[in-house]
């Protein structure tokens, strides 16, 4: 099914910050612009995805951040007649037809550094989505994961509500995806445009901690977000991932761990990939089909995660793949308009 695709969530800056892939042309990862020319993307969010361990050593988050950053500026300057930074909507639709629009994006709070002049600062440098937390927890936001150090909050702190509300003011939408329960609720609350949660599954069907729940669900439909689904297997299905879990202690996957930490990940996903092989793509489908029924069709989106996950679903292998879901959901009795909306137009409307 050939229709423009909007995914809010890639990771394929890290490939081309660490590994010097240009994303302009085919790469060995799962997302560079000659495969999204394949797929019928239009836009597409590319994220400074800040690994935790930066968070530890005082400016390591904002030099890790800014150095990913230069990396899309890069990119748009080699390739302007292919791909070029969109603040929302309406720049997104003067497009030029072939060109793809770029939506900037940071994953982790700590890339601030507790400092709201920092948040500023890359607001003007074109970041237009921010999320608050990754998988370590923060002195103002508590992530979803366990373990969380004395003295965390439960949700967002006085310092985390200002947070967002500035980066509402400064037109960055909050990214709740990875957030805890409380987090996400405390910043439904806060004033600013509604909240995105980019790439997080449902927990109805999967009980991960990264996935939302109906009541989530519905809470953000009703504030006027959307959810992206992502294509992952550990928040897809619960036996995908204990068969992932249990693929990473063999030899052929320790084996493939050579380079640096961007390029092991590439490796290992690549050694699953070929070690279990693509898992169904029917996976993907219920989890939109779950969140069309609870959130509503306007409230539903593509989050793949692409460059950030190991192993992929069949026929969404990389970003030249994404007419293979929509013709699943089509298949699966969605109506044209909905598929439609879930492939580009909710994305699009939320950055209105």
């Amino acid at each position: 099914m050939a229709l423009p695709v909007f995914d809010l969530h890639c990771d394929a800056l890290q490939r081309s910050l660490d590994m010097g892939h240009d994303l302009g042309g085919e790469t060995p990862g799962h997302f560079d612009l000659a495969k999204a020319a394949r797929g019928g993307v239009r836009a597409i969010s590319l994220t400074a995805w800040i690994d935790g361990p930066y968070a530890d050593e005082p400016g390591a988050s904002k030099r890790r951040t800014n150095a990913l950053l230069d990396a899309a500026d890069d990119l748009f300057e080699r390739h302007p007649d292919m791909v070029r930074r969109v603040d929302g909507a309406a720049e997104l639709e003067a497009l030029p037809d072939g060109v793809v629009g770029c939506l900037l994006a940071i994953e982790g709070g700590h890339a601030i550094e507790e400092d709201l002049a920092q948040l500023e600062h890359y607001a003007a440098r074109g970041v237009r989505v921010m999320t608050l937390t990754w998988n370590n927890h923060l002195s103002w936001a508590r992530s979803c994961q366990e373990g969380a150090p004395a003295g965390t909050p439960e949700g967002l702190s006085a310092f985390g509500r200002e947070v967002v509300t500035r980066m509402g003011e400064l037109g960055v939408r909050a990214d709740l995806s990875h957030a805890a329960e409380r987090t996400f609720y405390d910043a439904l609350e806060c004033e600013g445009p509604a909240p995105l949660v980019t790439h997080s599954g449902c927990k109805a069907l999967s009980n991960h901690p990264r996935n939302v729940t109906d009541d989530q669900l519905r809470a953000l439909a009703a504030r006027g977000g959307v959810l992206g689904i992502p294509f992952a297997t550990a928040f897809l299905d619960e036996e995908e991932r204990a068969a992932e879990q249990a693929f990473r202690r063999t030899d052929a996957y320790r084996d493939a761990g050579r380079g640096g930490a961007t390029e092991a990940h590439m490796h290992h996903g690549d050694a699953i990939q070929a070690g279990l092989g693509p898992f169904p793509i029917e996976h993907v489908v219920r989890h939109t089909l779950h969140a069309l029924e609870i959130a509503g069709p306007a409230h539903v989106a593509i989050g793949s995660d692409f460059d950030g996950i190991d192993r992929r679903p069949a026929g969404l292998e990389d970003a030249s793949g994404y007419p293979a879901l929509l013709s699943a959901l089509a298949d699966a009795g969605v109506d044209d308009d909905t598929v439609a909306a879930v492939a580009y137009g909710n994305a699009a409307r939320a950055l209105a």
